[in-house]
């Protein structure tokens, strides 16, 4: 089945070389996690967890997603138009933090519109195996994914939108698919199967892509 190894690991799911292990140490010296925590009403031990297993699912999503030179441009083109930011002062967590849970509205902090390009129709799929995972319900793991993903598409534009480097991108987050590995590879390769052909193939590819240049 899907995700069967995933599911068993009991190591950490974050490479500690990877994009997901640099924005988990940033959500873990700040307030971060603990906003989150109080949002999803977990304990400390349990928002860890579920951060560190749900980063790399994001992470190794989008690199599945941007395996491809169109899929990389679409996505890179999403982080220019939707996630940059005015003010050019870096990576702001607490302000993404604060205005996703605040509910602003914009599409840069539409979470649920973010998983929709990432996982297709699969979302409550992914929920459901990261939630058993984790331990926790799907409902709760669905909430969690919709708060990190603006965060994470955040934390990318401000590592690659800049430069504008398409093929950068693809190779940052296509070794954060092979950091995912194992189960957690076959969880993504089954999420991002558009067309349900059991594979993730290049008809796959445009259906996500063509959704990310709508946004």
């Amino acid at each position: 089945m899907l995700g069967r190894s995933f599911l068993h690991r009991t190591e950490t799911a974050v490479n500690t070389e990877s994009l997901a292990a640099s924005l988990f140490q940033q959500l873990q010296q700040g307030q971060g996690l603990q906003q989150v925590s109080q949002q999803l009403g977990l304990d400390s031990n349990q928002t860890t967890q579920a951060v560190g297993s749900a980063l790399p699912l994001l992470l190794g999503a989008m690199g599945q997603n941007a395996s491809e030179p169109q899929g990389a441009q679409s996505l890179l083109n999403a982080l220019q138009r939707d996630h940059l930011g005015g003010g050019g002062g870096g990576f702001d967590l607490g302000g993404i933090l604060g205005a996703v849970m605040g509910g602003g509205g914009s599409g840069a902090t539409d979470g649920a519109g973010i998983l929709g390009h990432v996982f297709g129709g699969q979302q409550p799929q992914a929920a459901e195996l990261l939630g058993q995972k984790t331990g926790l319900d799907s409902g709760t793991t669905g909430k969690l994914l919709a708060i990190l993903a603006p965060i994470v598409m955040s934390f990318l534009a401000q590592r690659f939108a800049q430069q504008g480097n398409a093929g950068e991108l693809s190779s940052a987050l296509g070794q954060e698919a092979q950091h995912a590995g194992g189960g957690l590879g076959s969880l993504l390769g089954g999420a991002l199967d558009q067309d349900g052909d059991g594979q993730f193939g290049a008809s796959d590819l445009l259906k996500l892509g063509a959704g990310l240049l709508k946004r």
